[in-house]
């Protein structure tokens, strides 16, 4: 699995005019699962997500995590964070999962990161998505499960 998060002060996502989650302080989770993930990659980048110390604590240094603050987490699917575009000028999805794989892996995060006690609001599935956003910091961290970066 791949993600970008962002620390926010907010975000919200809509579908047709039609706002689908929106959180205050927190994190965006834009998310993209590989063909090859399974739930150990669900449950190491959920764990790795609501516990990475970068919200700042009293003395203005990145100490606290997700947990620690009681943010929230707005996760949006995004298959072309598994875009290949090292050939050519158009990207590969290739390693990307095929969308019915990619749709259970995706609520199975979503699960994992409320298990965590953490609130959680969401897009919509392989929908056409406006995502808005107040990037705080800006901090913004890219993961991987099989840490390729």
């Amino acid at each position: 699995m791949r993600a970008v998060i962002q620390r926010v002060s907010k975000a919200s996502v809509t579908v047709n005019g039609r706002e689908t989650g929106a959180i205050g302080a927190g994190l965006l989770t834009l998310l993209g699962v590989h063909e090859a993930d399974k739930q150990q990659d669900i449950v190491w980048l959920a764990e790795k997500v609501v516990n990475l110390r970068i919200f700042d604590d009293e003395a203005g240094l990145m100490n606290r995590s997700l947990v620690d603050t009681g943010g929230a987490m707005l996760v949006v699917s995004q298959f072309t964070l598994l875009g290949d575009c090292r050939c050519g000028r158009r990207p590969s999805w290739s390693e990307a999962a095929k969308p019915e794989q990619a749709k259970h892996l995706y609520l199975d995060f979503i699960e994992a990161v409320k298990s965590c006690g953490i609130v959680t609001a969401c897009g919509e599935f392989q929908a056409m998505m406006e995502v808005s956003l107040v990037n705080s910091g800006p901090v913004t961290m890219l993961l991987d499960s099989q840490k390729k970066f």
